[in-house]
């Protein structure tokens, strides 16, 4: 199945004024999900244990936090999230930052 990177599809998991989350979960053992970051707001920050994560940043610029270093992002980035540690991502610009996030088939809050 083929779906464009800026579209996934999927179902909406939060609709807020920090956020559009959705995943696309036609997938067995996978969810693809894409964020789209209003300007001027951050990610909760989490961490997983038993769980990797693999961030495709589509567009957009901004910060993201992995354990103790923070780091600029923009489209075309991609961030390999091991096992456990702390991320959140923060969006300091005027303009909404998208990204795509592929991670095992549970979602944890």
């Amino acid at each position: 199945m083929k779906v464009p990177i800026n579209n996934i599809g999927g179902k909406i998991v939060k609709d807020n004024e920090t956020y559009l989350l959705k995943d696309n979960n036609h997938l067995k053992k996978l969810i693809v999900s894409s964020t789209l970051l209003k300007p001027g707001k951050e990610t909760r920050g989490h961490s997983h244990q038993g769980q990797e994560e693999v961030y495709f940043f589509e567009r957009g610029y901004g910060e993201m936090i992995l354990g103790d270093e923070a780091f600029e992002v923009k489209g075309g980035d991609v961030v390999l999230i091991p096992d456990g540690m702390f991320h959140k991502v923060k969006n300091k610009y005027i303009h909404p930052l998208y990204f795509v996030c592929v991670f095992d088939g549970k979602r944890y809050e």
